[in-house]
């Protein structure tokens, strides 16, 4: 039996007159990583964007756990727990690491939970913990990028968007933000992730959707497609 979490329903988003989304739909069901791929400019962050409430659609609803989300501001959304994990890390860096982290915790009232919340991030992330007070500035891609996941985990949240978390690291830092994905997968995280890096992305999804010109072109199972012809020849080189 399906528990569906997030529905986005045939959204359709403009910059100016451009149009960036053309009737998207897609669905997260609790407890699964879904994956969304597809090719610069293909409007992969536009949809996190209008899922976050950052960019507002001309038409179409988006609904999180039977609320229609269409027309609320960003901080009800985090207050509803879903954790955004931005493309470029979007950290403040002057601040020190756990200052970043509290900043996710914004919504939260509740002490003891912001401690618990801290807690879980430095367990996951022992080297943000050694780096707490360093300025965020100051760290490497890899543990800005920690940094970031770490951010957008303080709100403990039912679903956490993630846009192009390997953009811009060494293969091996890479290994290590999927190691995480398929950790917080193996807890029971729900996860909705953008990313270019097609072959790691199917390799933790359970289902993927492919945008093309702000279309969705393709919604498959992961494994349906790994053996697609198109996502063969352009995005996993067979």
């Amino acid at each position: 039996m399906r528990n569906m979490l997030l529905k986005v329903e045939n959204i359709v988003v403009y910059y100016d007159k451009i149009l960036a989304l053309d009737n998207v739909s897609i669905e997260v069901d609790k407890g699964e990583v879904v994956a969304v791929i597809g090719r610069n400019g293909a409007g992969k962050t536009t949809l996190l964007r209008s899922i976050m409430g950052l960019v507002k659609p001309k038409s179409g609803k988006i609904v999180f756990r039977e609320i229609d989300l269409t027309n609320h501001p960003p901080w009800i959304r985090a207050r509803l727990r879903i954790g955004y994990v931005p493309e470029g890390r979007r950290l403040l860096p002057y601040l020190t690491v756990e200052e970043n982290l509290l900043l996710g915790a914004y919504t939260i009232k509740d002490k003891e939970k912001i401690a618990e919340r801290l807690e879980f991030v430095y367990n996951l992330f022992p080297r943000l913990r050694e780096r707490r007070k360093q300025l965020a500035g100051t760290l490497s891609g890899g543990e800005a990028q920690m940094l970031a996941i770490g951010r957008g985990l303080m709100v403990d949240p039912l679903i956490l968007l993630m846009d192009e978390p390997s953009m811009g690291l060494a293969p091996k830092i890479v290994d290590e933000v999927f190691k995480t994905i398929s950790k917080l997968k193996a807890e029971g995280s729900t996860i909705l992730l953008v990313e270019q890096n097609v072959k790691k992305a199917l390799e933790v999804a359970e289902r993927v959707y492919l945008l093309d010109t702000g279309r969705i072109v393709l919604h498959a199972t992961a494994d349906e497609a790994k053996k697609d012809p198109r996502i063969k020849k352009i995005y996993l080189g067979g």
